[in-house]
């Protein structure tokens, strides 16, 4: 695609950038007022079966996650039209999905602006190690790196470490702003969960809520790992990588049935997304079915979502992802076929 056509399509994707406070509160509506429901529906089947209780915490965990859509969106600036209604509604959602808005907003700004690029990962994003920094790394790294691309580990103690310990500590060197926000959000949660264990007890609440919490933490890493981690995603050196290229060959249609869709706000469309930040959730998919040249994005479904887990190397001579075990043999053999190249190590900047 030259620069013309790729000007083009990113003028045709900002056509639909454009908050609708409407959408918006009626997605707030629709959206906190059922979890609200299905939480208190929890806490009074606690009194029928634990067995009752534990499914509507799932369903209730489902909302979490389009609760944080709408948080990621308030991030962008693009859920309501007023700079400081997406921060408030942000800042809300942030409590109650535990992610602090001032940190994450930067965080994944960096990754919008550096998806793809072999150059400046670190930040916002997933570890990914190429085939030859894997080859060379010392052996502590690469076990290292095994164990955080475990799936176990991703998606078992992923939600475990984001919520207790990634996003309620600052990053070094964070301005006031950003840790004044942290630390606001982290009170808030405090009082928030105080209050309810005062009223219903420890029990119930821990009974009720770790699953809601645990849940909606495996479902938002898979949505974020799978829409980045597919056979031929898009990763290039700084000197060759290109916005539009990364946002639409590096970010796939997530295809999914219409309820999950729902629930996942959209986010499938995260070639959209990637491509202007700044449509709403609302509005990408008709984004994406009134710009033909999206048609031909990489398109994933449930079944097919599923292969993502054997990827775990980059190898950048194919431009594809690769498995440990396909790259067992070239270790083996202690060949390096490719020019020696020192990348950045994954870093929370």
């Amino acid at each position: 695609m030259n620069k013309d056509k790729q000007k083009e399509l990113k003028k045709s994707v900002a056509r639909f950038a454009k908050p609708d406070n409407k959408a918006g509160i009626r997605q707030l509506l629709n959206t906190l007022l059922p979890f609200l429901l299905v939480w208190y529906l929890a806490y009074e089947s606690l009194s029928w079966s634990i067995w009752i209780t534990i499914p509507l915490a799932f369903i209730a965990g489902g909302f979490v996650v389009r609760l944080f859509i709408i948080f990621h969106d308030c991030t962008h600036q693009s859920f309501f039209e007023n700079k400081k209604a997406n921060r408030i509604v942000g800042t809300i959602t942030g409590i109650l999905t535990l992610f602090p808005f001032d940190k994450w907003k930067r965080s994944h700004s960096i990754h919008h602006a550096t998806s793809g690029n072999l150059d400046k990962r670190g930040t916002g994003d997933i570890w990914v190690m190429t085939v030859e920094e894997y080859m060379k790394a010392p052996l502590k790294t690469r076990i290292a790196y095994r164990i955080y691309r475990n799936p176990l580990v991703m998606f078992g103690l992923g939600p475990i470490y984001l919520f207790l310990i990634s996003n309620r500590f600052n990053r070094k060197g964070a301005k006031r702003k950003e840790r004044m926000n942290t630390y606001v959000i982290n009170a808030a949660i405090v009082v928030l969960y105080s209050s309810i264990i005062w009223a219903i007890g420890w029990q119930s609440f821990l009974i009720i809520h770790l699953p809601i919490l645990y849940v909606s933490g495996m479902l938002g890493i898979w949505l974020f790992y799978v829409q980045h981690q597919f056979e031929d995603s898009y990763f290039e050196d700084e000197s060759e990588w290109d916005f539009v290229k990364a946002a639409v060959d590096g970010s796939s249609y997530y295809k999914l049935p219409k309820a999950l869709q729902w629930v996942s706000g959209n986010i499938g469309f995260h070639h959209v997304h990637h491509l202007s930040p700044r449509v709403p959730n609302y509005n990408l998919e008709k984004a994406h079915d009134n710009t033909p040249p999206l048609e031909h994005a990489t398109t994933i479904t449930l079944a097919t979502s599923l292969e993502s887990i054997r990827f775990r190397l980059y190898d950048t001579a194919n431009k594809t992802f690769v498995s440990f075990k396909e790259v067992k043999p070239r270790i083996k053999r202690n060949k390096l076929t490719l020019p020696e190249r020192r990348y950045p190590e994954f870093q929370d900047k």
